[in-house]
């Protein structure tokens, strides 16, 4: 890759942290600056002041020792060239979600979401005590990478839809926005899937390109105006029960780090991963009351034949591509398996007072 000198100096030592591309060590009078490029509009709710916030809290746990520099999507790079940007360092820190880095590593999508997979509580579950975090590690060291969950959108909605879906037919031939494993899973049976831009998903929809999609929940969806353009909000969240935001540090500036530096990014991340998760709850109930009550959103999921036939489907995939990569089984057997262990007490846990809850009316 072209070096550049990610780790630049002010003060004393400046002129000679000028002459390396990277300082192992950094002396208090020296300030480490480092751009972060994201996937997401400058300040866009939750997911942009999500990447602000990782930030922030990097330059205040470090006592200003490092600075961290934030652009939006196309300020520095497309939003969906993140990933490249980072590993060949154009910039030094991303914020983005790995499912959409599948035609860089196929074994990506599972540190995002899985469809019919672990809720948000499971998911940190696994990366933080199940060995998630360093399969993460392994795959991205690869691309010269290091990643962290820092963030979380929580269960997200199946999307919007210009028409009512009734039966499995009215899923045939769809333009749908749905990015991952989830986006496979539609193609199986017979909807059409992009990538697009989370950005350019309202004029998509206006003019036709998409009948559907996919963005993240009420709070963020409210802010793109979505329902301006699509009339139907489905709810059922088979396709990201979890949604994990990654930041990930290129990895020649990640080791030129000194040890308490790196354990301030780490502490931000995991710091900044239950901010965003936590506000989520709050900010999606407070759009969803809005997009209904003052907004005339119809709520609607999907019918069980539709359920049945994208479980059946996300099967194939992932079974498909684990066959095919080995990276994505090694993950898979991993996520699989802490799945199975972590459900026996949340289904007598969490989920047994939830359906108390509302069988009582509390």
């Amino acid at each position: 890759m072209q070096r550049r000198q990610f780790l630049k100096t002010v003060g004393v030592g400046a002129a000679a942290g000028a002459t390396a591309p990277f300082i192992s060590t950094a002396s208090a009078q020296e300030i480490i600056t480092w751009d972060m490029v994201t996937s997401w509009p400058k300040n866009f709710p939750a997911l942009g002041t999500g990447a602000n916030d990782f930030a922030e809290r990097i330059e205040r746990m470090s006592g200003g020792r490092m600075k961290i520099r934030v652009h939006g999507a196309g300020e520095l790079v497309p939003a969906l060239e993140v990933f490249d940007a980072v590993g060949q360092g154009t910039a030094e820190l991303g914020h983005s979600a790995s499912y959409y880095w599948r035609g860089k590593t196929l074994a990506a999508q599972f540190f995002t979401a899985v469809p019919f997979g672990m809720t948000t509580t499971e998911t940190n579950a696994w990366l933080y005590h199940g060995g998630g975090q360093e399969l993460w590690d392994e795959e991205y060291a690869k691309h010269n990478l290091k990643p962290f969950p820092v963030g979380n959108t929580g269960t997200q909605m199946a999307g919007w839809f210009k028409k009512e879906i009734n039966t499995l037919a009215d899923m045939q031939g769809l333009k749908l926005r749905l990015p991952g494993l989830a986006g496979e899973a539609m193609n199986r049976i017979g909807v059409t899937t992009v990538n697009t831009p989370g950005s350019e998903i309202f004029t998509s929809l206006q003019t036709g390109v998409l009948d559907a999609a996919d963005w993240v929940g009420p709070y963020n969806d409210l802010a793109f105006g979505l329902h301006q353009v699509a009339q139907y909000y489905y709810t059922s969240a088979w396709n990201e029960p979890s949604a994990v935001l990654e930041g990930m540090v290129n990895l020649d500036a990640w080791n030129a780090l000194p040890d308490d530096l790196k354990a301030v990014v780490s502490e931000a991340a995991m710091a900044s991963n239950l901010a965003m998760s936590s506000e989520f709850a709050v900010r999606n109930a407070e759009a969803l009351e809005t997009l209904v009550d003052e907004h005339g959103v119809e709520l609607r999921t999907f019918p069980e034949e539709v359920l049945v036939a994208l479980h059946d489907a996300a099967r194939q995939v992932l079974e498909e591509q684990v066959e095919k990569d080995e990276a994505s089984r090694r993950v898979y057997d991993s996520y699989t398996a802490f799945q199975r262990k972590v459900r026996r007490f949340t289904d007598v846990g969490e989920f047994a007072y939830l359906k108390t809850r509302e069988k009582v009316g509390a």
